[in-house]
C-alpha cells in the first residue's frame, strides 16, 4: 500500500509541477490569444503524455511486487507443510 501512495504522491507532484510552469511561462513571455491556446494545449498532452508513462511504469512495479509476495506466500505455505 505504501508503495501507491508514493506512485499517486509523485504523479500529483508532476502534474502540478507541470502547471505552474506552464502559469510561469506564461506570465514572462506573453504571446497573442492563439499562440497561447496552441502553447497550453502542446503543453496539457504532454504533461498527460508523461502522467500515462509514469502510470504505466507504476502499474509495471505494483504487479511485480504482487508477483514477489505471492511467491513469498507460497514458499511459506510450503515450509509450514514440510514442518
Amino acid at each position: 500500500m505504501a508503495k501507491d501512495n508514493g506512485a499517486s504522491a509523485v504523479l500529483t507532484a508532476f502534474i502540478l509541477g507541470a502547471f505552474a510552469g506552464a502559469a510561469v511561462a506564461l506570465l514572462f513571455a506573453p504571446a497573442p490569444g492563439k499562440q497561447t491556446r496552441e502553447l497550453l494545449s502542446e503543453k496539457a498532452r504532454e504533461g498527460r503524455d508523461r502522467a500515462n508513462e509514469l502510470a504505466g511504469q507504476a502499474r509495471e512495479i505494483l504487479e511485480r511486487q504482487k508477483q514477489h509476495v505471492g511467491q513469498a506466500i507460497e514458499r511459506g505455505r510450503e515450509a509450514y507443510r514440510d514442518a
